[in-house]
């Protein structure tokens, strides 16, 4: 019993110890992941930007985020042009590529979630605020922007709820984060049930976690 509760607590703080490349991982793909979505929600205004950005939602819908990591990783880190060029020492990072790979996928989701939330916006609000001679900037902070977060907030929680568990599958190219250390060890123990089980539960608390903070600032914008 000694030996099993042993194992398990150096299990266990191995899997803590990667719990910040999961952090880091997780909160800078959600950023960057934001920001990509608002260009590409306000291309879609425009008659130029709405073609491509239309394109660039159906191909990183349509395709699984493994394969995107893949591509990235092992596809476009060996051309000739990266390989041989300045971008060369963010593309062998596995992690770069992880972040690069999450970004690019969970962008297209939020963006539809924020197109979703602005299309909700009553048309008579943003037309009474045009009425009392508010300028397309201040619309945009006082009338649509409020509304848009306080209708988007419940589907942008899930997708960063789904970029969470989405960043084991940075594992599968070498990084160490939560998942990767779980899969380390199993691999010289041979013990899968009890490591993921702790890899769960790891997962588990960060989501859960992130599920408290979302209900508390709904609520928040709710009053």
């Amino acid at each position: 019993m000694s030996e099993e509760l042993a194992f398990l607590a150096a299990t266990a703080l191995a899997i803590v110890r990667a719990l910040p490349i999961t952090l880091v991982l997780s909160l800078s793909s959600a950023i960057g992941a934001s920001m990509l979505a608002a260009v590409l929600v306000a291309a879609q205004q425009t008659r130029i930007g709405r073609p491509l950005a239309h394109v660039w939602i159906f191909v990183f819908r349509g395709t699984p985020l493994l394969l995107q990591m893949f591509m990235v990783y092992y596809g476009v880190a060996a051309l000739g042009p990266i390989r041989h060029g300045v971008l060369w020492p963010l593309f062998r990072d596995p992690l770069f590529c992880a972040w690069l790979a999450l970004t690019c996928c969970c962008s297209a989701y939020i963006a539809e979630v924020l197109r979703a939330a602005l299309a909700a916006v009553p048309t008579g609000q943003i037309e009474a605020a045009k009425a009392c001679g508010m300028g397309r900037g201040t619309r945009v902070r006082r009338v649509i922007m409020p509304q848009m977060l306080r209708l988007a907030l419940p589907a942008y929680g899930n997708e960063l709820v789904m970029l969470i568990k989405s960043t084991s599958l940075a594992s599968t190219i070498t990084v160490v984060d939560v998942t990767g250390v779980a899969q380390l060890v199993i691999a010289h123990s041979y013990r899968t049930i009890e490591v993921f089980c702790l890899a769960a539960a790891v997962y588990l608390a960060l989501t859960a976690g992130l599920t408290a903070l979302l209900r508390r600032i709904e609520r928040g914008l709710a009053q």
